[in-house]
């Protein structure tokens, strides 16, 4: 029957800190490893049993919504079906003691999920939970954290991210944080805010007054400034927010005009572009320093680059053949090869952080697409398409892809909205994520310390 299960599942599958503790070991099996590249075949029911407190009128408010934000993101990830237990009418086990896995069985439920939350004595809040594969009647995953009373919504995330990663054998991306550019006003009056929220949209907070146009936002592998453009005084720089001080500046020791900024996988260096004697090159900016050193030299512009995860390698966008392309050359700018192959023209390349792919911008036939290709060139995929799609972002697991769409202007007061999807690698789980405002060149952040 257990093997039944696995192969099933294989089928159906293609700054606070946290007091970890363990409370039961994964079971003696092999564990699971699923390439949930292969596309979707059905999504694997799953029951998230509310979350009930051990006292205290705190733990008993919050024990229904951390069940809630644990549903709301495996089920955005297409991966998983979330059963509503209430007309089930199966019985809640104890966190003490098994499930009646036969009458689970009964409902379809394949993957059971419980769990408590306990008001402690110093005001923080433990929250326990336990993941059991109803059909093998064993624990795949038990877990219990300690944090402050504030900060349940984190601990959910944490929590969905443990069991994606348990079911799927990837990490997985709950975690995390979204900054992008808040829009509004007419079209040709256009105000943009530098704002960031959780990644499910919660947590919502606005960055920058809107007193001057900014675009690109980036983060730093340690999640805690935000590199982004900046319009001051009719002059576009790269300036750098800290997420904690709040302070902003512009990089230091650079009068010229600096934009497309992207960090270095060890967070140590920038690498832009900038217009010098009006020719547009890529350079790196060293953080400690403030040096720079120039690794483009040709006549067209050479933007939107894109370091790979080893930092070995660098995708970028150039003009230089007399179209827009994207090419990959080595980190210290030799070995430049185009990349790009089909037609049409193509930018905003950026390497997914697996290393295996190059997600990127292409327009063709009057159509935006956001598309995928290998970094050889090879493999080109497109999975979502609009009147405008641009500006893609790759989850920290490399396996889901944030962007923006903007829909036609009817004339400068009408139309023209612009908002954040996410689409799979599949191309067929494509959602919305809600932002209170119009929202374009989002980024993602890795997982959270």
């Amino acid at each position: 029957m257990r093997d039944a299960v696995w192969r099933r599942l294989q089928a159906m599958i293609g700054a606070v800190a946290l007091a970890l503790v363990v409370v039961a070991g994964l079971p003696a099996a092999a564990d699971l490893r699923i390439d949930i590249t292969r596309g979707v075949v059905e999504p694997l029911p799953i029951v998230i049993l509310p979350f009930p407190s051990a006292g205290g009128d705190q733990a008993s408010d919050v024990g229904t919504e951390i069940t809630n934000v644990i549903a709301a993101d495996l089920e955005r990830s297409g991966l998983f079906k979330p059963l509503d237990p209430r007309p089930l009418s199966v019985s809640q086990p104890s966190l003490d003691t098994l499930p009646m896995f036969a009458n689970w069985r009964l409902v379809n439920t394949q993957a059971l999920v419980h769990g408590r939350t306990t008001a402690l004595p110093d005001g923080r809040l433990k929250i326990e939970f336990r993941l059991w594969d109803v059909f093998a009647e064993q624990e795949m995953l038990g877990r219990a954290y300690s944090t402050p009373a504030g900060n349940w919504r984190r601990i959910a995330h944490v929590i969905a991210d443990a069991i994606y990663k348990r079911i799927t054998g990837e990490d997985g991306y709950f975690d995390t944080r979204i900054a992008y550019i808040a829009e509004s006003g007419p079209r040709s009056r256009r105000t943009k805010r530098l704002a960031i929220m959780d990644q499910d949209g919660a947590n919502h907070q606005f960055l920058t007054e809107g007193n001057n146009l900014v675009l690109t936002p980036r983060f730093s592998p340690s999640s805690q400034d935000i590199a982004y453009l900046r319009y001051a005084d009719s002059q576009p720089r790269v300036h750098i927010r800290n997420l904690t001080t709040r302070a902003d500046e512009a990089l230091a020791g650079i009068a010229e005009i600096t934009f497309a900024p992207r960090y270095a996988p060890d967070g140590e260096r920038l690498i832009v572009s900038m217009a010098v004697d009006g020719n547009t090159d890529i350079y790196t900016y060293d953080l400690s320093d403030h040096t720079r050193r120039r690794l483009t030299t040709t006549s067209g512009i050479d933007t939107s680059a894109s370091y790979s995860p080893d930092g070995r390698q660098i995708a970028f966008n150039s003009d230089r053949g007399g179209s827009l392309q994207l090419y990959v050359m080595d980190a210290d700018g030799s070995s430049v090869r185009r990349i790009s192959r089909g037609d049409g023209r193509y930018a905003t390349p950026v390497w997914s952080p697996r290393g295996d792919l190059i997600a990127f911008t292409k327009t063709q036939g009057g159509q935006f697409h956001i598309g995928v290709m290998r970094p050889d060139g090879s493999g080109e995929r497109l999975l979502a398409q609009g009147f405008r799609v641009e500006g893609p972002a790759w989850a920290p697991n490399g396996r889901v892809i944030l962007f923006f769409r903007q829909e036609p202007a009817l004339n400068d007061a009408q139309g023209g909205r612009s908002r954040l999807f996410t689409v799979d690698l599949t191309g067929q789980n494509e959602r919305e994520l809600v932002t209170p405002l119009d929202a374009s060149d989002p980024a993602w952040s890795p997982l959270r310390p």
